[in-house]
């Protein structure tokens, strides 16, 4: 048994061509394998779409393509990607093998002509006769459902624990299944505690659907998963080598989405045979994204040696950088993009640090200007008094006398007078004064 497993392509105006091109590979290569069994387990689109979208004739017809060759499965997706009823079409495009949508919790079963046959229940009390492989599928959880049952501030909570609830529910079947050598499968999509996101950042936090743990309790051979756009899997390996007893895994996204995400990108192929399984990441062409970051102003040389140390040509180049606000004219991003002219892409992103000035309240209500300084001292932890006594000298002094005294300290090499001393002599440069 071959399942070709497929997850995130996002589909939309937007991801059009990068989509299209990695499902299109990705469908002419499990075709080629020979796969079995397709399965796309959620966000096959990236918003709503409307029905005359180029995006959605483009799926329709590699979806199509699929299911000539194979049954598919396609999965509910995030909400937010596929809205409720986004797949219900799919349904009707006729293909030589159906295609099941799974967007309710419920067991399906594959049979050997092909057919899928669907639990009435959330799982089967009497298997179907011919079943080829035993399909688990969780779709989305709507968690505002879970959170007008049981409150919002538990909600993120009892989601995990009820699908752990469900997941070990699901482990009797399974072992039935398994028993009559009939492979399990479990399809759904959600985040995994501890998972790495596409940019390296671990998903850690209470609001997350799924532990290893919870999943490894359904006792199916495979659980494929959809949402993260990182391929990663865990397994429970078996005395065959290269094989598991039980394997989760995320194919990851079908192209790259977006700048910054590590790994390669593609679909995987499952292999059921002997009571173990494995499973292969087949790569998809996606595009090639470069970062070229700056902490400060752009360096002309630093980015012509970066352009040609990672070599830019038809990759998607972003440069980054982080500039104070005076400065900001200084940047030349018409030279920057003639040097990335070779690039199918470019993307520039400059942070400008804006000027920060520090208000005292109430400043503007005090009588005297000495009061004012007191209040603006205080307010940036300074201290008043040579301020006060500078204030002092120059409302008491003409400037000329005050420069003679400068003079004549700075000429006997004596200490400067203490009403005299320069703003400067603070710990460090204060913001300016701004009166409300």
């Amino acid at each position: 048994m071959r399942i070709a497993h497929f997850s995130d392509l996002h589909y939309s105006a937007k991801n059009l061509q990068e989509a299209d091109r990695c499902f299109t590979h990705a469908v002419d290569r499990a075709i080629a394998l020979n796969v079995d069994v397709a399965v796309v387990s959620g966000d096959a689109t990236d918003h709503a779409l409307d029905l005359h979208a180029p995006a959605v004739a483009r799926l329709a017809a590699n979806i199509r393509r699929l299911a000539d060759h194979c049954p598919v499965l396609m999965l509910q997706g995030t909400f937010s990607h596929e809205p409720p009823g986004t797949l219900s079409m799919f349904r009707l495009l006729g293909g030589r093998f159906a295609v099941h949508v799974a967007d309710r919790i419920a067991q399906v079963a594959l049979q050997s002509d092909g057919r899928w046959v669907a639990s009435d229940d959330w799982r089967f009390t009497e298997f179907p006769e011919g079943m080829a492989v035993l399909f688990s599928c969780i779709p989305t959880v709507n968690k505002a459902v879970v959170a007008a049952t049981v409150g919002a501030c538990d909600a993120a909570q009892a989601v995990g624990e009820q699908l752990a609830l469900l997941l070990e529910g699901l482990a009797a079947s399974n072992q039935k299944a398994l028993a009559q050598n009939i492979p399990t499968v479990g399809v759904s999509h959600g985040t995994v505690f501890g998972c790495l996101s596409e940019h390296g950042v671990p998903m850690a936090g209470f609001d997350h659907e799924f532990t290893t743990g919870a999943l490894f309790a359904a006792l199916a051979q495979a659980f494929m998963l959809g949402h993260i756009h990182r391929h990663q899997a865990w397994q429970i390996p078996s005395t065959s080598p290269g094989a598991a007893l039980q394997c989760i895994a995320y194919p990851g996204s079908i192209g790259r989405f977006h700048y910054g995400e590590e790994g390669d990108k593609g679909f995987l192929l499952w292999e059921f045979e002997g009571g173990v399984v494995r499973h292969t990441l087949v790569p998809t062409p996606a595009r090639r994204t470069v970062d070229i970051v700056f902490d400060g102003k752009p360096d002309m040389d630093a980015l012509r040696l970066a352009i040609e140390r990672e070599g830019v040509t038809d990759a998607c180049v972003r440069v980054r950088w982080t500039i104070a606000d005076e400065d900001r004219h200084e940047v030349d991003r018409g030279a920057i993009q003639r040097l990335l002219e070779g690039a199918a892409e470019v993307r520039l992103e400059g942070r400008v640090v804006p000027v920060v000035r520090t208000r005292a309240a109430g400043i503007s209500q005090l009588a005297s200007l000495a009061d004012k300084v007191r209040v603006w001292a205080k307010a940036m932890e300074a201290k008043p008094q040579p301020l006060l006594a500078c204030l002092q000298t120059l409302t008491s002094q003409t400037p000329q006398d005050i420069a003679d005294q400068t003079l004549c300290a700075a000429a006997v090499h004596a200490e400067p007078p203490v009403a005299v001393i320069p703003l400067t002599a603070t710990a460090a440069p204060q913001p300016e004064l701004v009166c409300e």
